[in-house]
C-alpha cells in the first residue's frame, strides 16, 4: 500500500475541507470495506485518506416531519434493523439484508455502498474503468463477460452498478444530500448512478470535493419488496436484482416503480415495465409478463445471456411479494 495522510475530522465542515479537487488525490475513509482492497491492491493511490467514522452529525436514522432520514455512517445492519425501516420502507431493509455477510453488514455504510467501485474484475484488475487495453479498445466485448450488463452496455461502459441498495432508493424516489465547502446540494437518487463516457470520469455525480452527508427517504404508503438473485448465500454480489414500488388502490396498481440492480451501469429504471403494469392486479401471470417487458431491452453480451432470465425472475417475485405485503 502507497503511504498516505491520515486525517480524523470531527465536524462534517472540517472533513470537506480536507477533500482534494481532482479524483485521485483524497479518498474518504467510512467502513473500509471496499476502499482498503483497493489500496492494497494499487488501484486507489490518494495522497490523503479522510476518515468520517467518528462524526457524530453523519450517522443515526431520524424521522424529520414526513421523511426519513439516513446518516452517511449508518451501517447496514442498522439500516436492515430499524423498526421504521422494516414498517414503512421493506424494499430498502430486504436490499441491506441481501448483503450476506454479518462483517460487511456491520462494517459497510449507507455512503459507501452508493459510493463503492464496480466489482469489474477488468477494472479491479488495472485495465481501467472502462476495461479498455493501452490503444483504448474496449476488451469486455470479446473477454470474460458473464457477469457485466446486459442493459445499457452500447458502450463505453460495460460494468453493472456494485450498490444494493441504490435500486431500492431509486424506486423510493430518495434524495442524496451532498456536502462541499461551498454549500450543499440534494440530488435525486436516480441522477446519482452515472455511466461514465471516459476512463477518467465517476459512476456516481458525486465531485472530489463533496462528501455524501445524508439520504432522505420521501413519505410513503406503499407496497415494497426487493428480490435478489444469487449464485450462492455466502457473500457475493448478486447477478440481478429487482426492487418495486407500488401505489395500490384495493388489489389495483395505481403507479409502479421497478428498478433492476447489477443487470446496468447504473440501477435501471423498468420504465415500459411500470406503465404496463398501471391499472392492473398483481397476478402470477401479471407478473411474469412484467417480468419479460422489464427486459424487453436487454442486449447481453457474449456470455452472459442466463442473466436475462434471472432477470425476469427478480421482477416477477419482487413483484408478487410487494402486492402481498411480505418481505
Amino acid at each position: 500500500m502507497q503511504a498516505f495522510e491520515y486525517a480524523n475530522p470531527a465536524t462534517v465542515r472540517d472533513a470537506v475541507g480536507m477533500l482534494g479537487t481532482k479524483w485521485g488525490e483524497v479518498d474518504v475513509l467510512a467502513g473500509g470495506t471496499d476502499l482498503l482492497s483497493l489500496m492494497k491492491e494499487h488501484i486507489e493511490t490518494p495522497r490523503r485518506v479522510v476518515n468520517i467514522k467518528n462524526i457524530k452529525e453523519l450517522g443515526g436514522i431520524k424521522k424529520h416531519g414526513t421523511e426519513v432520514r439516513i446518516g452517511a455512517t449508518v451501517t447496514l445492519d442498522e439500516l436492515e434493523r430499524n423498526a421504521d425501516i422494516r414498517r414503512y420502507f421493506p424494499v430498502l431493509a430486504e436490499a441491506a439484508r441481501g448483503v450476506s455477510s454479518p462483517q460487511m453488514r456491520n462494517m459497510g455504510t449507507v455512503a459507501g455502498d452508493l459510493c463503492q467501485r464496480p466489482r469489474c474484475w477488468y477494472y479491479r484488475n488495472g485495465f481501467g474503468l472502462l476495461g479498455q487495453d493501452k490503444d483504448g479498445k474496449a476488451l469486455i466485448p470479446g473477454g470474460e463477460n458473464k457477469f457485466h450488463a446486459i442493459l445499457g452496455n452500447g458502450g463505453p461502459a460495460y460494468f453493472v452498478s456494485a450498490s444494493s441498495l441504490g435500486p431500492a432508493l431509486v424506486a423510493l424516489g430518495a434524495k442524496i444530500w451532498l456536502v462541499s465547502p461551498s454549500g450543499s446540494r440534494a440530488v435525486d437518487a436516480a441522477k446519482f448512478f452515472v455511466t461514465p463516457q471516459n476512463a477518467g470520469s465517476r459512476e456516481i455525480a458525486l465531485l472530489p470535493n463533496e462528501l455524501v452527508t445524508e439520504v432522505v427517504l420521501p413519505s410513503t404508503d406503499t407496497h415494497s419488496a426487493t428480490y435478489e438473485v444469487r449464485q450462492k448465500e455466502a457473500l457475493d454480489w448478486p447477478l440481478a436484482t429487482a426492487s418495486v414500488v407500488l401505489n395500490m388502490a384495493g388489489d389495483t396498481v395505481s403507479s409502479a416503480r421497478i428498478v433492476l440492480g447489477h443487470v446496468a451501469p447504473t440501477p435501471w429504471v423498468a420504465a415500459d415495465a411500470q406503465a404496463a403494469l398501471s391499472g392492473r392486479a398483481v397476478t402470477q401471470a401479471v407478473a411474469s409478463e412484467i417480468g419479460k417487458a422489464a427486459l424487453e431491452d436487454a442486449t447481453p453480451l457474449s456470455q452472459n445471456r442466463y442473466k436475462v432470465q434471472l432477470a425476469r425472475v427478480a421482477v416477477k417475485r419482487a413483484l408478487l411479494m410487494a402486492a402481498a405485503g411480505k418481505i
